[in-house]
């Protein structure tokens, strides 16, 4: 299993990063997580426009999901022919959540003509090669983090998230936790919206993760006090997200 950081900032992009957005490969297939703002772009760096196989959308906030409206245009208006129907996990909406941004759809339908929407519910499922678990976390929205797993190996994404045992529970023994870590401990407190580094670390080593990612930083905040406030209470291997980084599992 090959995970890829296509983007991993966090509200906005960055000067070196699109929104975010987490390639993750095995046998031929491709499960993308998420398409934040300038996420298609920086997506055609490691993967071929028409070569994703499903897509996982964790909930329906713009840095999330944005860049599936251009997705959209690339796949219904393809110049050698139509694409087949893509499936999409994703929360409950999502198909009119898109189409009222993209606002002049060539038909009713058309959105739906190139991605097959299926709508998130708390569970396990097989998806590919990889068994594939989604939980609702703590968000203002309906959002779901996600466990993968194959050959032996799994990992967990965070989504967006509060503080919530549901996240402890889909990270247990993970291989690689991609956790976010938007605000700052001592700044920020804001309940039910985002953690800070210090909470990441402490889910991280609740659940006994083998090796913490922190991302989903926005520009405005400072990544390397986020991980040293993880690296207090979290004893693993632990690093910031960098686009176009590879892990290898």
């Amino acid at each position: 299993m090959k995970l890829t950081v296509v983007g991993c900032s966090g509200s906005f992009p960055s000067a070196e990063s699109a929104c975010s957005s987490y390639l993750v490969e095995a046998d031929g297939f491709r499960l993308l997580l998420d398409m934040g703002n300038g996420a298609l772009g920086e997506l055609q760096r490691h993967c071929g426009l028409y070569d994703l196989d499903a897509i996982f959308l964790s909930h329906l906030h713009a840095d999330h999901c944005i860049d599936m409206c251009a997705y959209f245009v690339a796949r219904f208006y393809r110049h050698d022919g139509t694409c087949d129907a893509l499936p999409v996990y994703a929360p409950d909406g999502a198909e009119q959540r898109l189409a009222t941004a993209y606002a002049d759809m060539p038909s009713a339908t058309a959105m739906s003509e190139v991605f097959d929407f299926r709508t998130l519910k708390p569970g396990s499922f097989d998806l590919g090669p990889f068994r594939v678990r989604a939980e609702r976390v703590c968000h203002p929205v309906e959002a779901f983090g996600i466990r993968i797993e194959h050959a032996g190996r799994a990992v967990t994404y965070s989504g967006d998230t509060g503080v919530c045992d549901a996240l402890d529970e889909l990270a247990a023994d993970t291989d690689l936790f991609l956790c976010e870590a938007s605000f700052t401990h001592g700044k920020e407190d804001i309940p039910e919206l985002h953690l800070n580094g210090r909470e990441a670390g402490l889910h991280a080593t609740r659940a006994r993760a083998k090796r913490l990612v922190l991302t989903h930083i926005p520009p405005w905040t400072d990544g390397e006090r986020n991980l040293a406030d993880a690296r207090e209470v979290y004893d693993g291997p632990a690093e910031l997200a960098r686009p176009g980084a590879v892990y290898e599992l």
